[in-house]
C-alpha cells in the first residue's frame, strides 16, 4: 500500500511541475528574472561560451528538490516529501534532456529522435523562441503541446 501511494506522489509532483514550470516560465522568466532569461532568447552566434545565465534556473528549481529530499528524509513524519523530491528531480531530468539536449543541442545525445510528439515539440518551443523580446511570446510548457504545432496528418491513398 505504503509503494503505491509513494509511487502516486512521484506521478503527482512530476505532473504538477509541468504546470509549475508553465507558470514559471511565462510570469518569473518572462517577468522580474528576465536578466536571467534574455540570453536565451539570443541566437547561438550571439552567445559567449557555453553556459547562460539562464542556466540559473536549474538552481533555483533544484533548492526545492533539495529541500524535499533533505526534510523527507530528517523530519519525523515527512517521509512522503522524500517522494515530492523525487518527482521534481524526475521532471528536471526530463526538462534537462527534452530541452537542452534534445531541443538546443547542447549535447549531441539525440540524433535520431523523431515523431509527431517530438516535432510537436520542437515547433512549440521554436515559436516561443520566434521572439527574442519577452513580450508575446507563447508556448510555454515543455510536455503539453498544443495541438496546433503537431504535424498534419498526410493523405494516405
Amino acid at each position: 500500500m505504503e509503494f503505491g501511494l509513494y509511487l502516486g506522489i512521484i506521478l503527482l509532483t512530476y505532473i504538477a511541475m509541468e504546470f509549475v514550470a508553465w507558470f514559471t516560465h511565462k510570469f518569473v522568466m518572462h517577468g522580474f528574472l528576465w536578466s536571467w532569461h534574455a540570453d536565451h532568447h539570443l541566437p547561438h552566434y550571439e552567445k559567449e561560451g557555453f553556459f547562460e545565465k539562464n542556466d540559473l534556473f536549474f538552481i533555483v528549481f533544484a533548492v526545492p528538490s533539495a529541500a524535499s529530499y533533505m526534510i523527507g528524509t530528517f523530519m519525523p513524519g515527512m517521509l512522503w516529501l522524500l517522494f515530492v523530491g523525487i518527482g521534481i528531480s524526475l521532471y528536471g531530468l526530463t526538462y534537462f534532456l527534452i530541452h537542452d539536449v534534445y531541443i538546443h543541442k547542447r549535447f549531441k545525445w539525440f540524433k535520431h529522435l523523431d515523431n509527431r510528439y517530438s516535432r510537436a515539440i520542437l515547433r512549440a518551443h521554436g515559436a516561443h523562441h520566434a521572439k527574442t523580446t519577452k513580450e508575446d511570446c507563447e508556448s510555454f510548457g515543455l510536455l503539453v503541446v498544443n495541438k496546433k504545432y503537431y504535424p498534419k496528418k498526410k493523405n494516405v491513398a
